[in-house]
């Protein structure tokens, strides 16, 4: 393993981490129902699952659950089944239509504040956890840039820079629809960025269907 091998690989994950998906979706959601704080810790979720996967992964346990059929087809099942009821939540909030747009961007304090930081951190790090191509990615793409002589500690610390690119990109967007909340806190927007935000995550549930055996 070189530096220039470790570089090729933040090129890589850096073109990975801006492609939207479920995690993306997820930021969206979480930032325009609690505001930045819950965002900020979905986003914190979505690295921790990083962290598990991509340490499972070079625990060798990654290749495992991957070949073992019953066991992978139960995490793809389960990780459908939460973009299901994420959705199902999104939808429901569009067809009610109620928003509180000043409660929703307020930090708050004490049990509302902490209630924020766990549900995003929640949503955040289950609908990626659950979400079998981030092992596979993992399985799939690190291999090619370390050799079976590495140590365990330096791929670690791909998967953890991975994470950590991850993390910085779906902070800066959580910044960026913060900015923006005096137009998406616009009750016709809400709605309808929480109709799409459902029909996306419907899709990639869909996808993951069809992408199974």
């Amino acid at each position: 393993m070189s530096w220039s091998s470790y570089l090729s690989f933040l090129v890589f994950a850096v073109v990975l981490v801006l492609i939207p998906g479920v995690d993306f979706t997820v930021i969206v959601r979480n930032t325009l129902t609690g505001g930045s704080l819950r965002g900020r810790w979905s986003a914190v979720g979505v690295a921790s699952a990083n962290i598990v996967q991509g340490s499972v992964a070079v625990a060798g346990l990654g290749a495992v659950i991957v070949h073992s059929q019953p066991l992978f087809l139960a995490i793809r099942w389960a990780g459908i089944a939460y973009l299901v009821l994420l959705a199902g939540q999104a939808f429901r909030s569009a067809w009610r239509g109620r928003y509180d747009p000043v409660a929703a961007h307020r930090p708050g304090d004490g049990a509302a504040a902490r209630a924020q930081r766990q549900a995003g951190w929640r949503q955040g790090f289950l609908s990626t956890v659950t979400n079998p191509k981030v092992l596979v990615f993992y399985l799939a793409v690190l291999p090619q840039f370390v050799g079976p002589a590495t140590p365990v500690a330096v791929v670690i610390a791909f998967a953890v820079s991975h994470a950590v690119l991850s993390l910085a990109y779906l902070l800066l967007v959580v910044a960026g629809l913060d900015r923006a909340r005096r137009v998406l806190r616009r009750r016709a927007v809400r709605r309808l960025l929480d109709t799409a935000t459902g029909v996306v995550l419907v899709g990639f549930g869909a996808r993951l269907v069809a992408d199974g055996p």
